[in-house]
């Protein structure tokens, strides 16, 4: 009996032992919390258990309710610190009191410094600052209902130097920068998001459930986790056979000695490859003896779609999807005196293999094998001309991929619920790309977003700055290139239509902004490098928003007016003046549009549209294409005006 009660005893100690009290992850040394508002301090412990929090010299205590959680608010604070917390026997370290920013939406928030740094090397080179904390959310979705925490992250408040930021978002790493320099006081970024992803999936069931019931449907189609697993160790079945496949039956043509005479030359600038399997370019260049021997990189533009590539049969680096950049280092003693031999070998299972034009595609020695404009006298341009063989005709690959992240809710109950309530200064959300296909309800679900977020933090008054998306020619995204003539008679466009959506909830809520972008992108690539750009537009929004209303941003149409032979457009400020592109015009019930010239002059447009006022309708457009780089409406500090449609009844 002695040793039953011992043993009790002892178990009993251990379960109070192994009771903790927890804070959410977000809680680590390094943590910026939100100056101006109150700090919630939150957790789980036992039910009944008393919780003591130190922080600036006071205590607090509570205690944890029937399900175990707790919670403390502790009262505003100015900019400052370090400071300690202390919960129970936990102790938090090195916490600063500024701002905190939320950036979320899909790759162009993932696209890292490493991506950009060519473009502001010495910039980056040269940049430290233990103010700026950065912390990136770990990707994790959930179909069953919300999550109460987040993965573990490496970079967990981390300070701001080349190393830390290296694979942290640039455009929150600039942002971050860019409000330091501005306000002077500590910032936080948390970057919480996911390339590709719709925004359905960052919307709470809630929200979407009444209005869009096949979106939740289709959310309970992924909800036996017995089904998901099955078609997930299918689909990674299929790609395995495929590639073995694929490898047992591809000769391989990397080495140096392999004879070309039967291969078919190609330029890479009218060159496609449509099949499935493998196909081979290789192309010889020459060497001279003051570069032999010496380390270089290899510029592969951007490929389509997956390639590894070798140089004189040895490989030298591999993408596995579109959109990187190919930069493959070439070591000390690899490339010798004479001929040497590069060979790509593309592996395609879907759209055309082909080079993205515009894109740098060269041999970078020296310093500037890192610069984004090398020198000439170091750099050996490769050839237009590639020798092609295929290497291994394939089928299509059997494909069973749920893509969970791509299902409505999922990441809004796996990653942005579990966020909440820790005190915010504001949202970034730079998303888009991938409703550009269906724009139609965006707007409502970027309502919808909006609004559960500010649910979540139950804060109505929560700042959102959305980032419009970027110039783009979206046929790039067919996976097929581009056609050479660009988009210049009016077309109902899928982004300007996202673009609409995006500046109409921006206008129609006092509590948001539009950063306008559309002169930052570029034609062939979805994911543009010039994101230091991107945050001071970002910044420019949020110091109207938070700090000062007589901010200018980007111009906007106030008032219209029509007489017999003219538009005139009335904005909210001058414009640089000139000549005008980009405006179309429709004046008929068919809903066909007309390029129409126009002019500006101080803070009016002219558009010269004849026997405009017999028109009992007018509807107006502006930059209504993906790709709209003749667009050249801007302020007198440079910013674009964003495209729009308006409708005017006479």
């Amino acid at each position: 009996m002695k040793k039953i009660i011992f043993f009790c005893a002892t178990l009993f100690c251990l379960s109070v032992a192994d009771a903790k009290v927890t804070m959410p992850k977000l809680f680590q040394s390094g943590m910026v919390v939100q100056r101006g508002k109150l700090i919630p301090v939150w957790g789980h412990a036992d039910a009944g258990e008393t919780v003591t929090v130190r922080f600036n010299k006071k205590v607090y205590q509570t205690t944890a309710d029937a399900d175990g959680r707790w919670r403390v608010d502790l009262p505003k604070m100015k900019a400052g610190g370090p400071y300690q917390l202390t919960v129970n026997d936990q102790t938090i370290d090195n916490i600063l009191v500024g701002d905190v920013w939320l950036l979320s939406g899909q790759s162009n928030i993932d696209v890292t410094i490493e991506r950009v740094y060519p473009q502001y090397t010495q910039e980056i080179d040269n940049y430290e600052n233990n103010e700026i904390r950065l912390f990136r959310v770990q990707n994790e979705t959930s179909t069953h209902g919300v999550k109460e925490d987040i993965r573990h992250t490496n970079i967990n408040w981390k300070p701001v130097n080349k190393q830390n930021a290296w694979l942290f978002s640039a455009a929150g790493y600039f942002l971050g920068k860019r409000m330091f320099q501005t306000n002077k006081v500590p910032q936080g970024i948390i970057v919480n998001s996911w390339g590709g992803t719709p925004i359905e999936a960052w919307i709470s069931e809630d929200s979407l459930k009444a209005d869009y019931p096949m979106l939740i449907k289709k959310l309970q189609m992924y909800q036996n986790d017995n089904y998901v697993r099955a078609q997930m160790q299918a689909n990674g079945a299929a790609n395995q056979q495929w590639e073995s496949i694929l490898n047992q039956t591809d000769p391989g043509y990397a080495d140096v000695a392999v004879d070309e005479t039967s291969w078919q030359q190609i330029d890479q600038n009218n060159w496609t490859w449509r099949g499935t399997g493998s196909v081979w370019l290789r192309q010889h260049i020459t060497i001279d003896k003051e570069h032999a021997g010496k380390p270089a990189r290899l510029l592969l533009g951007t490929l389509f779609d997956r390639d590894v590539t070798y140089l004189n049969g040895k490989q030298i680096g591999q993408t596995g999807y579109q959109y990187p950049p190919r930069r493959y280092d070439i070591p000390e003693g690899m490339l010798k005196e004479g001929d040497n031999v590069i060979a790509i070998r593309f592996i395609n299972k879907f759209g055309a293999v082909h080079f993205i034009p515009e894109k740098p595609y060269m041999l970078c020695f020296g310093d500037d094998r890192l610069s984004q404009n090398p020198m000439p006298k170091d750099v050996q341009p490769l050839s237009q001309l590639w020798k092609m063989k295929v290497g291994a005709e394939m089928p299509q690959c059997p494909s069973g991929d749920v893509s969970l992240q791509n299902l409505p809710t999922t990441l809004y109950n796996a990653v942005l619920y579990p966020l909440a309530p820790y005190a915010i200064n504001g949202v970034v959300w730079y998303q888009g790309e991938s409703n550009t296909g269906n724009p139609a309800p965006y707007a409502d679900h970027l309502k919808k977003l909006m609004g559960s977020w500010r649910d979540r933090w139950n804060d109505q008054q929560m700042p959102f700055v959305i980032v419009q998306l970027a110039n783009y020619d979206g046929r790039q995204q067919t996976g097929f290139p581009r056609p050479i003539t660009p988009q210049t008679e009016p077309v109902n466009s899928g982004w300007a239509q996202l673009r609409e959506a995006q500046r109409v909830v921006a206008k129609a809520d006092a509590k948001a902004e539009l950063a306008v972008i559309n002169d930052l992108g570029e034609t062939v690539d979805i994911h543009p490098l010039r994101k230091k750009e991107v945050a001071e537009r970002i910044g420019l929004c949020f110091d109207k928003l938070l700090y000062n209303n007589k901010v200018k941003l980007a111009p906007e149409v106030v008032s219209t007016q029509v007489s017999d032979a003219a538009i005139q457009l009335t904005l909210d400020q001058p414009i640089q003046e000139g000549d005008l592109y980009t405006f179309e015009v429709c004046n008929n019930g068919n809903n066909t549009y007309q390029n129409v010239p126009a002019v500006g002059k101080g803070n009016v447009i002219t558009l010269l549209v004849p026997q405009a006022s017999q028109a009992s309708a007018l509807k107006i457009r502006y930059a209504w294409k993906d790709d709209p780089k003749q667009a050249n409406v801007r302020s007198l500090s440079g910013l674009p005006m964003s495209s729009f449609e308006l409708s005017i009844n006479n």
